[in-house]
């Protein structure tokens, strides 16, 4: 499996709860949230690279292979 590294503007906020919430503007509909931005910064990995297995995938089934 080849692997390409690709940047993405992460956008972090923090909600009146002091909870941190990263969503990622280039793929609609990506974002988690943690209680630390260490936890943020691992589950914003994490639900990049799941999205972009989802959108893959998905694309294997409309062409059909």
């Amino acid at each position: 499996m080849v692997k390409i590294m690709t940047t993405f503007t992460v956008k972090i906020e923090q909600d009146e709860d002091g909870i941190y919430v990263a969503s990622v503007p280039e793929l609609p509909g990506c974002h988690t949230q943690a209680q630390t931005l260490d936890e943020l910064n691992y589950r914003v990995k994490e639900s990049i690279e799941l999205y972009l297995e989802v959108i893959s995938e998905s694309k294997f089934v409309e062409s059909g292979i």
